[in-house]
């Protein structure tokens, strides 16, 4: 079973800029299953408000989506030989605070069933 455990997340100011990293148990998990997952992905939950969508990057041929508000702000990125899913989150806005999640969708599944515990990002004006 693939776990994930993100870090990064702090209070920020408006503009600031923030990497938050999601690490996987690679290492110990079959490289099988490690090799059976199909995308990885970003979600945020703000406060009161359901868990939306942030970004998402495909295992094989590393093609990225995004939601259309961080389009141009966030990049999504993954480490293969570590297994480090990151997002670099520039020109923050106080709407951006919220939880932020990574997310493993594995071949097969038709959305992301695998969540980590979350870190929390505080944007403040």
């Amino acid at each position: 079973q693939v776990q994930l455990v993100e870090s990064g997340g702090r209070s920020v100011q408006v503009g600031d800029s923030l990497r938050l990293s999601c690490a996987t148990n690679g290492h110990t998990v079959s490289p099988r299953t490690m090799a059976n997952i199909r995308a990885m992905a970003w979600f945020r939950q703000a406060p009161g408000k359901e868990r939306e969508f942030v970004a998402a990057i495909v295992r094989v041929g590393r093609a990225t989506s995004y939601a259309d508000s961080v389009k141009g702000r966030f990049t999504i990125s993954r480490d293969a030989v570590n297994d480090i899913l990151y997002i670099q989150m520039n020109s923050l806005k106080p709407e951006d605070t919220g939880v932020y999640y990574c997310a493993v969708r594995m071949n097969g599944q038709t959305s992301y069933e695998i969540f980590g515990p979350g870190t929390p990002v505080t944007v403040s004006s």
